[in-house]
């Protein structure tokens, strides 16, 4: 994208940045997974990383974790998220206020709109600290969580969607991780300049290992056949059902098996599912794999597959593609920003599921169609290389904090209430 110029920080001092959110490990979902490696990754680098998150035991407490200090907040448990907690509203921007009093932070560097990161962006923005915002955010991640009605949810993702734009305005520099995500969020009614930032992915981690495939199915305790897997929340956005519904049609041709890995509320409902098609056999859910191993997750499979309907990037579908899996997947928002019909993996029409049958019998049934397109996935994975992110929020970080000798650059936004406030605030 085009971006008015800016000044780029010249100085040698180490980056302080502090990093607002409301997920972080141990829960278990893109955004947190993302934060975590963004902070340790800036951390490897020599930046001094703090993170300020809710409390994974409740209490509030001081944290050193892979070189980034962890600064949690009394929390409670989501009554509609058992799994995740939240931090407790009171006293949240107190604390949070007191917290950039100490540090002084570069910039601040906010991961959403809710609790932690609304107080960090709006206590950054008074004590004159640059703030970034990374948008995660979709409604529909909070329809099935908050039991909220269908005939609600066009409403209520209006009135969400208003609160967010309100809270992004307060930023200096806002990114997404993708064009498609950045196209959703203008549309929405935010009209400043929006970067698209990949999410990332480790390439050395996520490496393609078809010799290992058997290896791995027994280390995770599946048969050795043809493996579709998904991994992710297993919440209603997610549309798991297609995948199962799909198994009664491929077992009439290929000899194929579904591992789902992930934890979430419709757990049952589609263990129900699979025994009620008569395919419970064929769906394994392995639950929550451990970081460590999750690379043999996708060495274990032939081919990923995601019907989500809810994705601004999928670190997940990143992960397989950097495996080399082909991807079948859902047509929705930024789904498509990865998959290249026909070159490394097929689209289908979310809840289609004749049209996905199809698509995942048109990679399976060809040994050459399944490797050429999985080569295409790994290329395609290599445009996201996570140290290319980390260089750019980097970049990002230098233009927005204030220095006493700048030069110019040529990316950066600069708006004049910015301006004044930089005017007042020493590097």
């Amino acid at each position: 994208m085009s971006l008015p110029t800016n000044r780029v920080r010249t100085s040698s001092k180490p980056r302080r940045i502090l990093i607002g959110t409301d997920t972080y490990p141990p829960d278990v979902n893109g955004a947190g997974y993302f934060t975590y490696r963004l902070a340790t990754g800036l951390a490897e680098r020599g930046n001094d990383v703090h993170v300020v998150c809710a409390s994974a035991s409740g209490a509030p407490r001081i944290e050193y974790q892979d070189g980034v200090t962890l600064h949690r907040l009394r929390s409670a448990s989501v009554l509609v998220h058992p799994t995740m907690r939240t931090a407790v509203p009171l006293g949240v921007t107190g604390h949070v206020a007191r917290l950039i009093d100490r540090l002084a932070p570069h910039v601040v560097h906010a991961q959403s709109h809710f609790t932690i990161s609304r107080a960090a962006i709006r206590c950054g923005r008074r004590s004159g600290t640059p703030v970034v915002l990374t948008n995660h955010f979709m409604p529909d991640n909070l329809f099935a969580h908050a039991h909220i009605p269908a005939p609600l949810h066009t409403v209520t993702g209006s009135l969400a969607w208003r609160d967010m734009i309100q809270v992004a305005y307060e930023a200096d520099y806002v990114t997404t991780p993708t064009d498609r995500a950045a196209q959703l969020l203008s549309g929405k009614g935010f009209d400043r300049p929006i970067e698209s930032v990949s999410c990332g992915i480790d390439l050395e981690r996520f490496q393609p290992r078809p010799r290992e495939r058997a290896a791995a199915r027994l280390h995770l305790g599946l048969p050795n056949r043809e493996t579709m897997v998904f991994v992710g929340r297993l919440d209603e956005e997610k549309r798991i059902d297609d995948l199962i519904r799909s198994l009664p049609r491929l077992l009439n041709h290929r000899d194929v098996q579904l591992a789902l890995v992930g934890t979430g509320q419709r757990r049952a409902e589609l263990q129900q599912l699979a025994d009620d098609l008569g395919v419970a056999e064929r769906v394994r859910f392995l639950g929550f794999v451990s970081d460590e191993e999750l690379p043999l997750v996708y060495v274990a499979a032939d081919l990923f597959a995601i019907g989500s309907v809810a994705e601004l990037q999928s670190i997940a579908t990143l992960e397989a593609m950097s495996t080399g899996l082909p991807v079948v997947a859902a047509d929705a928002l930024a789904l498509p920003h990865l998959v290249r019909s026909g070159r490394n993996g097929y689209l289908y029409p979310p809840g289609d599921v004749a049209t996905l049958t199809q698509r995942l019998l048109a990679v399976l049934e060809s040994p050459e169609r399944t490797a050429s397109m999985g080569a295409a996935s790994r290329e395609i994975a290599q445009t996201h290389d996570h140290r290319r992110s980390l260089d750019r929020f980097e970049e990002i970080y230098d233009q927005v904090r204030p220095d006493p000798a700048p030069a110019l650059s040529s990316r950066a936004i600069q708006r004049p209430a910015q301006t004044r406030r930089r005017n007042a605030i020493a590097a």
